[in-house]
C-alpha cells in the first residue's frame, strides 16, 4: 500500500524576487508555510513583508521566482488563488456612511454569495469577530479597533482557507490588540492558515507556532518559535542569586563543570551561560548547595522574539 502524499503547503515560494528599478525588495525568498499554521512574518519597515504578502494576494507580480498558495500559482492561477485567500492590508478603506450589515452584504455579493445565504453569512462572521451587537451601526461611528474587526469580517466573508494579514493590530489600543489576537487564535482553531506580519513581537511570540524573520528582502530564519531562540543564541543562560557565600568562590566551583561555558557577576547575581541549549542547568544548584552555598534564586533567562530580532538584524531597510 503506497504512502499518502504529504499535504500541499499553504504557501510555497521558490527564489521569489521583486525588483523596483534598482532596488531589490525581495531577494530569492524561499519560504514554506504549512496548512494550519499561525505564522508570524517579522521584519523592519521596508524589509519586504508587505511586498511578499501583496505578491501572495496576486496584487503584485514577482520579478523572478515563483509563489503558490495551496498549490495554485499566484501568476498563472490568480483567480483560483483569490478564491482561497483573504487579504487585509495594513491600511484599508471602509465605507463609513454604510451600516455594518450593508458593508458586509456588499462584499458578499461581490463574491457571488447567493442573496438567500448572505444574511446568515454576515451574521456568522460578525459573531466570529465579536460584533453582533453592532450590525446596525454606521461604520464611521465605530472605534478604530471595531473597524479593524469589521475589516477582518470582510476578509472572512467568503470563508477563505488562507488569511494574509498585514499589521492587523496596527494603531490599536492594548485592549483592542488583545481582542484581535483572541480572534486570530479562534481562526487557527477553526483550521485556517493565518499569516500575520507585525511589529508587536511579544504578542507574536505567544500567538504563533512558526515565524520567519526577513531583512532587506532576505530570509534570515524560518521555523518554530522555540527554534529561532536556539539557533540564534549559542547557549542557555541562567541566573543564580546567593543568600550566603563568597560569589568568587562559587564561580570557582562552577567553572569546574563541563556543562558551563561562561560565568560573570552582574549586579549581585551570577550570570551563567551553559555550553548549549541541551545542557542541564540543574548542575548549577547541585554545585552550589553541595559546597555549602545558600541559594536564594535560580532562574532561566527567557529570550523573547524582540531580543532575537535585535540580535540577528541590523535594522537596515531598502
Amino acid at each position: 500500500m503506497s504512502e499518502a502524499a504529504p499535504p500541499i503547503p499553504a504557501v510555497q515560494t521558490s527564489n521569489l524576487t521583486r525588483v523596483y528599478g534598482s532596488m531589490v525588495a525581495l531577494n530569492n525568498l524561499n519560504l514554506t508555510i504549512n496548512q494550519g499554521d499561525l505564522f508570524g512574518f517579522i521584519g523592519s519597515n521596508g524589509a519586504g513583508k508587505t511586498t511578499t504578502l501583496r505578491i501572495l494576494a496576486t496584487f503584485l507580480s514577482p520579478s523572478g521566482g515563483s509563489a503558490a498558495v495551496l498549490g495554485h500559482d499566484v501568476v498563472k492561477e490568480a483567480d483560483a488563488v483569490r478564491h482561497v485567500i483573504g487579504y487585509m492590508p495594513d491600511f484599508f478603506g471602509v465605507y463609513k456612511d454604510m451600516e455594518v450589515t450593508e458593508y458586509l452584504d456588499f462584499f458578499g455579493a461581490c463574491y457571488k454569495i447567493p442573496a438567500a445565504k448572505r444574511e446568515k453569512t454576515v451574521d456568522d462572521v460578525l459573531e466570529l469577530v465579536g460584533l453582533t451587537e453592532k450590525k446596525g451601526a454606521l461604520i464611521g461611528a465605530l472605534s478604530r479597533g471595531m473597524q479593524q474587526r469589521i475589516g477582518l469580517a470582510r476578509v472572512l466573508i467568503h470563508d477563505p482557507k488562507v488569511l494574509l494579514l498585514d499589521e492587523p493590530a496596527s494603531g490599536l489600543d492594548p485592549r483592542a490588540r488583545i481582542e484581535m489576537m483572541a480572534i486570530l487564535e479562534e481562526l487557527k482553531r477553526l483550521g485556517k492558515t493565518v499569516i500575520i506580519s507585525s511589529h508587536i513581537l511579544s504578542e507574536l511570540q505567544s500567538l504563533c507556532n512558526r515565524v520567519a524573520i526577513i531583512e532587506k528582502g532576505k530570509l534570515i530564519y524560518a521555523g518554530p518559535v522555540q527554534g529561532v531562540r536556539e539557533q540564534m543564541f549559542t547557549g542557555r543562560v541562567v541566573w543564580a542569586k546567593l543568600r550566603e557565600g563568597d560569589p568568587e568562590k562559587a564561580m570557582g566551583f562552577l567553572k569546574l563543570r563541563n556543562e558551563i561555558s561562561q560565568i560573570e557577576p552582574i549586579d549581585g547575581e551570577l550570570k551563567i551561560t551553559m555550553i548549549d541549549h541541551e545542557a542541564d542547568h540543574s548542575c548549577v544548584a547541585e554545585v552550589l548547595v553541595n559546597n555549602g552555598f545558600k541559594l536564594l534564586e535560580l532562574r532561566e533567562e527567557e529570550v523573547g522574539l524582540e531580543e532575537v530580532f535585535l540580535h540577528v538584524t541590523k535594522g537596515e531597510t531598502q
